[in-house]
């Protein structure tokens, strides 16, 4: 579903994975939800941030909390799931960057994504708004990728 979703354009299943999402955890612990930026070239390609309508359901009665401005993706890189796990990491460094004029200090945050398999997006972008000030990070996601054995 999540691939049909991603790359088939299958954006109906955003209310799908919101809801499902939104049972397993609380708006209300956090100040801002920000989902998993795109860099405007790969938006462009989608057509759409996955991760954005997925937290648009989740803010639907906290709208106030939905933050899509405050952090950018400033460089343009290869897919992550097209990379070896070992290249993701560096793949992925210093890719995000706080917008000027955004302020994050002492903000509780939730990151908002749609797959995780390594957590090297989800972990750059925590230590990217961790450095902006924020005291506290969490990353919602609606799936996990397993890692191979």
């Amino acid at each position: 579903m999540m691939q049909h979703y991603k790359y088939g354009g299958m954006l109906n299943l955003s209310q799908l994975f919101g809801q499902l999402l939104s049972k397993k955890i609380s708006s209300n612990r956090v100040d801002l939800i920000i989902p998993m930026p795109m860099h405007p070239l790969r938006l462009k390609e989608r057509g759409f941030n996955q991760a954005l309508e997925i937290a648009k359901i989740l803010t639907k009665n906290h709208i106030e909390k939905l933050d899509y401005t405050s952090v950018h993706r400033q460089k343009f890189t290869p897919p992550q799931a097209s990379l070896p796990l070992k290249e993701r990491v560096k793949n992925i460094k210093g890719v995000f960057k706080i917008n000027v004029g955004q302020n994050i200090k002492n903000k509780r945050i939730a990151i908002v994504d749609d797959v995780m398999t390594t957590g090297a997006s989800l972990n750059e972008l925590a230590k990217t708004l961790k450095q902006a000030g924020a005291t506290h990070v969490e990353c919602w996601v609606v799936s996990r990728t397993l890692p191979k054995s």
